[in-house]
């Protein structure tokens, strides 16, 4: 009975620790899942694994069904990412519960990603944010350009 009561304190607990959650406060611990999600490697990576891995093209124009890839699929997709950051950012995405880690025992070992039922809520709007950021470069390069003339 005493196990049940201690159960229940800490859901309500939880619950009202979730209720309290406001980024805008200093110590809040969303602002920390808020730094890691913001991250452009943590964007690509959710985007990637989310399906819209084809470089170059709108996120909607080509958005395909969440799938595995490999660690070495992850890397020559994401051109520019050293292995020490993908390493990082693939685990600190496990940790946090938004993708899984298969480890297949093969010669050499397969290790494959994917994305949890977590992550792919995450990465709606992580597509959102990918694609908003490839429609408009164009239009914030040119604003860029506009200012430094200014100040020059």
């Amino acid at each position: 009975m005493t196990t049940t009561k201690a159960a229940q304190k800490r859901a309500q607990k939880r619950a009202q620790a979730k209720v309290e959650y406001n980024a805008f406060l200093e110590g809040c611990p969303s602002r920390q899942l808020l730094d890691r999600i913001s991250d452009k490697w943590v964007v690509l990576i959710l985007c990637a694994l989310g399906g819209d891995n084809k470089p170059g093209q709108p996120a909607a124009a080509h958005a395909d069904a969440p799938k595995a890839m490999r660690y070495s699929e992850i890397s020559r997709l994401l051109a520019g990412v050293s292995q020490k950051m993908l390493t990082q950012t693939l685990r600190s995405l496990e940790h946090d519960g938004l993708l899984t880690r298969t480890v297949t025992p093969t010669v050499p070992v397969t290790v494959s990603y994917e994305l949890t039922d977590l992550g792919r809520s995450l990465h709606h709007m992580t597509r959102g944010l990918r694609n908003w950021a490839q429609t408009h470069m164009a239009e914030v390069i040119a604003n860029r350009e506009k200012s430094d003339a200014r100040t020059s």
